[in-house]
């Protein structure tokens, strides 16, 4: 009997462990990158979304906002490796950037970035926000732009830039979102559902790809150069060598001959050799006085 206790204590142990570790197996690897569905205050966050000043190339129907800031590393890999794919299915990708209030006396952004945020939040210029992020943050210095530093009216724009991320964040906490990681991805799904993705981990752009029916990869274009052994368009017909000449190829017409020139008209026909020239005898010696020459 005790045996048997021992044993049943060991099997659920042992049970316990696998579950454990099963769980933390599916939770380490899937679920924690899955996006968090909102499931409350969906229209203030929408509401929030749509008031922000945005950029974006346009061209597609359904509205994907992405949130970050300049030297967010993560959210350049996200643009420069979803965008493609994400704008080939339809989807219009909408950048909202903030510069990042400092932190314990520590300035998270710089001027020029203050004033380019600024100048982007006013214009929604989108080829500035390109040349902006095409440029390292060490070289741009935002010539030609004004700034934002001792600007009341740009101050104010910089702010409620800081202000959305702040209201965002609150409101998405509520909604049961944890891990507040850079960059923030909201869309809706086919079913209308708002959601949200913390995407600093590259393993979380198959769920939002799956929702909004984008490939994985971009279509490869057909090669244009010669046929090869693996391609799959048709080769050319290989050309008749038993010497039957098609039917429809045209007959190729006589040379017509030359007319000879009538006599008496005053030209003269080039004579033509009849064969190559007789050869001649070799030299024979002669003797002069005191020389011996050929001639």
């Amino acid at each position: 009997m005790r045996k048997i206790l021992v044993w049943s204590a060991l099997a659920i142990v042992i049970a316990l462990a696998v579950a454990a570790g099963g769980y933390w197996a599916y939770w380490s690897m899937y679920a924690r990158f899955q996006p968090t569905v909102i499931s409350r205050n969906q229209a203030e966050i929408q509401e929030l979304l749509d008031s922000a000043s945005w950029v974006s190339e346009g061209g597609g129907g359904t509205p994907l906002y992405v949130v970050g800031w300049r030297d967010c590393g993560a959210c350049r890999d996200y643009e420069t490796e979803e965008f493609p794919l994400l704008r080939a299915a339809g989807v219009d990708p909408r950048v909202v950037v903030i510069a990042r209030p400092d932190r314990e006396g520590m300035a998270q952004s710089t001027a020029a970035e203050r004033a380019t945020v600024a100048e982007i939040w006013l214009t929604r210029d989108w080829t500035l926000y390109q040349r902006w992020t095409a440029t390292p943050s060490r070289n741009w210095t935002a010539a030609g732009i004004p700034p934002a530093d001792g600007n009341m009216a740009r101050s104010a724009v910089v702010e409620a830039g800081r202000d959305f991320q702040q209201r965002l964040e609150s409101l998405l906490r509520a909604s049961g979102m944890r891990g507040m990681t850079y960059p923030l991805v909201l869309w809706r799904d086919r079913d209308g559902f708002l959601k949200a993705c913390a995407c600093s981990d590259a393993r979380s752009y198959a769920f939002i790809r799956d929702d909004l029916g984008a490939d994985d990869s971009l279509p490869q274009r057909a090669p244009t150069g010669p046929v090869g052994p693996d391609s799959t368009t048709p080769p050319l017909p290989y050309p008749d060598v038993n010497g039957d000449r098609p039917e429809d190829l045209p007959s190729i017409p006589p040379v017509p001959q030359r007319q000879a020139a009538p006599a008496g008209n005053g030209a003269a026909t080039p004579a033509r050799p009849a064969g190559p020239p007789a050869p001649r005898d070799p030299p024979a010696p002669s003797q002069a006085e005191d020389t011996v020459f050929y001639r």
